[in-house]
């Protein structure tokens, strides 16, 4: 039996480095040097590259279209100029992207109120949050739409993600500071808040995040906390997917029951199912198989949950610290950001232990 034992032990540096083996290799596409990108998507008809910065130093652009390897001001310069006045036609904060299969480019700029934030804010910090979502068409960079979010409660709200379901013309929206699902009507331009403060909407107050071998907790003392944040949207719009960040499952909902205005908040409950237990998460993506690719920070790894409900793992790097944001190409790649959040000074005693430069990586999808 020990002779067994041993032999067991001796292959296990073979066995996982097979299974290393096995995994696509992580590659590097393009990096920013201190510039943090948030949001990343890639248009399925073109494969162009876009990627958005948040508006804070060392501050260069807040969209942009990666051209051979360079940020290029997207969808020109006078809308990514610095205009804390004049935010009707210029971004504000750019937080999340999304193209669409319609040649579409959907950009939500949003900066909450600083009570709202997921970062926390204070009281220097305008009351009311600015929100706008912008349609680029992307055949010839033109903006042809924006959306104000009417109705929304500025000062509670912090707009996080968004995808869109055009079979339906709406928009769904990840809302952390409302705890709940923002869903845009995109024929009218009027918005509903759902499932908020539901249990699948709301983080668990106890769960502490902890990576790099470190909880997560700001230089006030305030562990990091977000309701639902990372979303997608299956490519045959029939389910949407959700969660928190600061808990441990995925859920989702038939998109038929989100563009029901006629159900009511315990009624559309009702109607959400717990897909698996996944993990930390921070973002989403579905492919044209029904895979929902998800981050795992804990153990620097992308993973997957198939249409069967089983968890994979896509590709495990040390290089994947807080993969934030995805895009899927008409290469066959995943595309991903990793801010690397937690390594910022305010989580670390005043010490800035991010590895430089940021980058945006791609990996083969199985």
């Amino acid at each position: 039996m020990k002779k067994q034992i041993f032999l067991i032990l001796a292959t296990l540096p073979f066995f996982n480095a097979m299974v290393s083996a096995q995994q696509p290799e992580l590659i590097e596409v393009v990096s920013f040097g201190k510039n943090q990108p948030i949001g990343v998507t890639v248009s399925a008809k073109s494969n162009r590259l876009f990627v958005s910065f948040p508006k804070r130093e060392p501050y260069l652009y807040g969209l942009t279209e990666i051209v051979n390897g360079q940020r290029k001001p997207f969808p020109d310069q006078e809308w990514n100029k610095v205009d804390t006045i004049n935010t009707k036609n210029h971004f504000v904060n750019v937080q999340d992207l999304y193209a669409d299969d319609q040649n579409f480019l959907w950009v939500l700029d949003s900066r909450p109120a600083g009570g709202a934030s997921i970062f926390g804010g204070n009281q220097t910090q305008k009351k009311e949050g600015q929100f706008k979502l912008l349609q680029i068409n992307l055949t010839n960079n033109k903006v042809i739409n924006v959306y104000h979010f009417d109705g929304l409660a500025k000062d509670k709200s912090a707009l996080n993600d968004v995808v869109v379901d055009h079979d339906k013309q709406l928009a769904y929206l990840s809302d952390p500071g409302l705890s709940a699902i923002v869903v845009l009507d995109l024929k009218t331009g009027k918005s509903r808040v759902v499932l908020q403060k539901d249990k699948s909407t709301v983080a668990d107050p106890n769960f502490i995040l902890h990576l790099d071998e470190k909880d997560v907790i700001d230089d006030a003392g305030k562990p990091f906390s977000s309701n639902v944040n990372g979303i997608a949207l299956t490519k045959d719009n029939k389910y949407f997917y959700f969660r928190a960040i600061n808990q441990t499952k995925l859920y989702r909902i038939a998109t038929q029951f989100l563009a029901d205005k006629k159900l009511n908040h315990t009624e559309l409950a009702q109607k959400v199912e717990m897909v698996a237990e996944t993990g930390i998460c921070h973002g989403m993506i579905a492919d044209k198989n029904g895979n929902i690719y998800l981050s795992s920070s804990p153990d620097y790894s992308i993973k997957y949950v198939s249409s069967d409900g089983k968890m994979h793992t896509l590709v495990t790097d040390k290089r994947l610290s807080w993969p934030d944001s995805f895009g899927i190409g008409d290469d066959g790649c995943l595309y991903l950001s990793c801010s690397q959040l937690n390594r910022q000074a305010k989580y670390n005693k005043g010490k800035d232990r991010t590895d430089y430069p940021y980058r945006i990586y791609k990996v083969k999808l199985p």
